[in-house]
């Protein structure tokens, strides 16, 4: 079944019930610290274990003690979609768990 692009409106009002999350042009986007890079790493495993759970996939970035993610969603045309916030609410459940802020 395919997905359906999300109305301006509604984007605006889910990112609103996700603290630290943004608009970065057509993606929802967050970085969060951890305190070292061992840290940040087992962060990216538990987030690419989620991932491949929800069988949907964001561009994640590892840095020293950092972790970024931009997400949306290929198969609707790079729209936002209702998969991308479940993503998105998925590794906010799991980062306070790593340190991460």
């Amino acid at each position: 079944m395919p997905v359906e692009p999300l109305p301006q409106k509604e984007i605006e009002d889910r990112l609103a019930e996700l603290p630290g999350w943004s608009l970065d042009g057509d993606r929802i986007a967050r970085t969060y610290r951890l305190a070292s890079h061992f840290a940040a790493t087992a962060m990216v495993v538990h987030i690419a274990r989620t991932q491949e759970e929800l069988d949907h996939h964001s561009d994640l970035t590892l840095g020293y003690n950092t972790v970024s993610l931009t997400v949306h969603t290929h198969s609707a045309g790079g729209a936002l979609t209702e998969k991308d916030f479940e993503l998105a609410r998925r590794v906010e459940e799991l980062a306070p768990g790593h340190g991460a802020s």
